[in-house]
């Protein structure tokens, strides 16, 4: 699955992703039945490059001829094994790793794109990716933000020289769900590459590349590994495609390292369980939050007042473990409340075991004038509340708590 060159293995398991479950699959996916020494976990390739006994092997594989690692920007053993793990989550015939979700955008960004080309990118991604697109203008690349929804916009946005087409699904904060079964059709009829960052989704809610989206990217660090300790980002797709990020990859060094796969890998195998727990207490709390007279609005694409539920019902399996709501009240209030609750760490990340949160007018848009940034729907009052795995019961007893007090 992966395209790195690799040493020889013993085949994947041979086990059919449509006949087990999530956690089985969690645990056993994209895997090999041989490791090293017998081990049952993947070792970490503590190495930098590697030798070959004699220059006529060196040349059967610069021919193809053999398989066999290189140089530790090329190719990993461990990483290899990350990657062949998440090519099989999301149902792809590779994947690739990188030091973060934003190396990855950006690996693939400068990858596919030259001089004199447009892209268009709903203007509801994460702010770093929308950055990004803005600091393409020094590459003579040009890209349009348009809503999410307006497809008469999306229209409009196309020139003859549009390569790509980038949108998250779910968005953060607002937890927007790309409409997929309409955004795949269009990009085929225009020619254009569909780019997805699933990362608040996971594999396990949603597998963007099962509906025909040609790349699927998500920032490790979230979910996947899933304990707030490795920063790593991922690209998945079909193997050609992959093949020539790579090469791409191999040059410019955006690599991720042989420690941060093995935490990965390990994340991996309990994704499916927290992901289930994570669902499952996020719900309960948006509906506790929806009908609390403290809460003037929550974001959740799994309660019916979210805009997106029916496009929700329809593509995923799940609908996360963010939930981001209004507190009644003005910016006092709303960070009154943030300092009331005794359970979440005030942070700037998701996806892990511990909840997390984050008021985004503070953390993530300060920069920004409050007119800015009601233009975009960060409010003085908005919350985003990122459910770990702790009990949904202590959770909303802590939320109860924290709204009694302000």
């Amino acid at each position: 699955m992966s395209t790195d060159s690799g040493a020889d293995h013993d085949p994947v398991r041979n086990i059919d992703r449509h006949g087990v479950g999530d956690s089985t699959w969690s645990v056993h996916g994209g895997e090999k039945r041989q490791r090293f020494a017998k081990s049952v976990t993947e070792p970490i390739a503590q190495t930098a490059t590697y030798a070959f006994d004699s220059l006529d092997e060196f040349d059967e594989y610069k021919q193809g001829r053999r398989s066999h690692f290189e140089y530790g920007r090329y190719g990993n053993p461990t990483i290899q094994a990350a990657e062949q793990k998440l090519a099989a989550l999301d149902s792809a015939q590779s994947a690739l790793l990188f030091s973060s979700g934003m190396s990855a955008i950006t690996t693939v960004l400068l990858a596919i794109l030259r001089g004199g080309q447009h892209m268009v990118i709903m203007e509801d991604c994460y702010r770093r990716t929308v950055q990004l697109c803005q600091l393409l203008g020094k590459f003579s690349i040009d890209c349009t933000r348009v809503r999410p929804g307006d497809f008469a916009a999306l229209e409009a946005a196309v020139r003859p020289e549009t390569r790509i087409l980038f949108a998250e699904s779910p968005t953060n904060p607002h937890l927007h769900i790309a409409d997929l079964e309409t955004l795949v059709p269009f990009a085929k009829q225009h020619r254009l590459r569909l780019l997805i960052d699933s990362t608040f989704a996971t594999p396990i809610n949603q597998r963007p590349i099962e509906f025909g989206v040609d790349l699927v990217f998500h920032s490790a660090t979230k979910y996947l590994g899933g304990h707030n300790d490795l920063m790593a980002g991922v690209v998945c797709g079909k193997a050609p495609m992959i093949q020539a990020i790579k090469e791409f990859r191999d040059v410019i060094g955006t690599n991720s390292d042989p420690n941060s796969a093995y935490l990965l890998i390990r994340g991996i195998k309990t994704l499916a369980l927290r992901v289930a727990r994570q669902n499952e207490t996020s719900h309960r709390m948006a509906r506790f939050l929806e009908e609390h007279g403290k809460v003037s609005r929550v974001f959740y694409p799994g309660l019916q007042s979210h805009p997106d539920h029916a496009i929700a019902m329809a593509q995923m399996s799940g609908f996360g473990g963010v939930v981001s709501f209004d507190i009644d009240g003005d910016l006092a209030r709303a960070r009154a409340f943030v300092h009331a609750l005794k359970l979440p760490y005030l942070a700037p990340s998701l996806g892990g075991v511990e909840s997390l949160v984050s008021h985004p007018a503070t953390i993530s848009y300060s920069d920004l004038s409050r007119e800015d940034r009601l233009e975009i729907g960060i409010t003085d009052e908005l919350i985003r509340y990122s459910v770990g795995v702790e009990d949904a019961e202590d959770i909303i007893a802590d939320l109860e708590q924290a709204l009694q007090a302000i």
